[in-house]
């Protein structure tokens, strides 16, 4: 059993750490209104751009004249996962759940005889991911220093995953990230970006509209989806945003309330082993007494 002085320090340990997790859960709690209201107000926005590449891309058709950004190259064999996950740990599942998700799709796509190459944007992604496909990652992306994430960084991406398909480094792009939907809830979501996937219920809205588009839709197009490509992007690094720390919230009131409870037993046992040894002592003080 251990000493007093052990279960001391052990119960001092356990209030310490819980001052701790306590005020990650306040940090986190404030970030997430920011960012839960920059990935909310992202969301219309991403979404018509959806909806008007849909439009254009009913009228233009998948012939010869629609960009390869839309229309592909033709090819399916080489994949380039983008994984977005977060910079920093202790936001419970968030992070292998996105990881997880990424992995099942590569292990299927290698079984299938695919090539897989991995874009980790964020460094817990890449932690976890190179224990089991450190040949296929091509490189690490973090965005550790920047505080306020802008469309600025999302462009940098969006225009290297451009270069790489232009170059023929891959066929099909994919980006992994979580969805936001409550503190308790973050959906791991996939979506198609290279080449654009049109949404079903889009596309099946896009033809009941004439639209007269001037100049042609190929030239719209051809300018349009880059920039969607970077919006995409943008949007599911602000989902990560809004779900990392939503997660990590909800990861510090679990941690904070476990606390509570260990060090409730902590105390019960450090109360328990002290009336023991206050008894000892006096039986050993009487057994004295009686012998003299």
């Amino acid at each position: 059993m251990p000493s007093l002085k052990d279960l001391r320090n052990r119960i001092a340990t356990v209030k310490a750490t819980q001052k701790i997790t306590k005020a990650m859960q306040m940090v986190a709690a404030a970030k997430l209104r920011r960012a839960q209201s920059a990935a909310e107000a992202a969301r219309p926005y991403a979404e018509r751009m959806e909806t008007v590449l849909a439009n254009l891309a009913a009228g233009i058709g998948a012939g010869s004249q629609a960009p390869a950004l839309l229309a592909g190259n033709g090819k399916s064999d080489v994949h380039l996962l983008v994984v977005c996950t977060a910079e920093r740990g202790l936001c419970g599942a968030f992070n292998s759940s996105i990881v997880r998700l990424a992995r099942e799709r590569a292990t299927s796509l290698l079984q299938q005889g695919k090539t897989v190459k991995i874009l980790c944007v964020g460094k817990k992604g890449y932690d976890q991911l190179r224990r089991q496909f450190e040949r296929n990652i091509i490189e690490l992306i973090e965005l550790r220093s920047v505080r306020t994430l802008g469309f600025v960084n999302a462009d940098a991406i969006g225009k290297k995953l451009i270069s790489l398909f232009e170059a023929g480094e891959f066929d099909v792009c994919t980006l992994f990230f979580s969805k936001f939907r409550s503190v308790i809830a973050q959906i791991p979501t996939i979506q198609q970006v290279i080449p654009a996937e049109i949404p079903a219920k889009a596309s099946s809205a896009g033809p009941q509209a004439s639209y007269e588009y001037e100049p042609e839709e190929g030239d719209i197009l051809t300018t349009l989806l880059p920039r969607n490509i970077s919006v995409q992007v943008f949007r599911a690094l602000l989902e990560n945003a809004a779900s990392e720390q939503g997660a990590r919230m909800s990861a510090m009131d679990n941690a904070t309330r476990n606390a509570g409870d260990m060090i409730k037993k902590q105390t019960l046992l450090y109360n328990r082993s002290r009336q023991a040894m206050i008894t000892k002592e006096l039986i050993e003080i009487i057994s004295g007494a009686e012998a003299l």
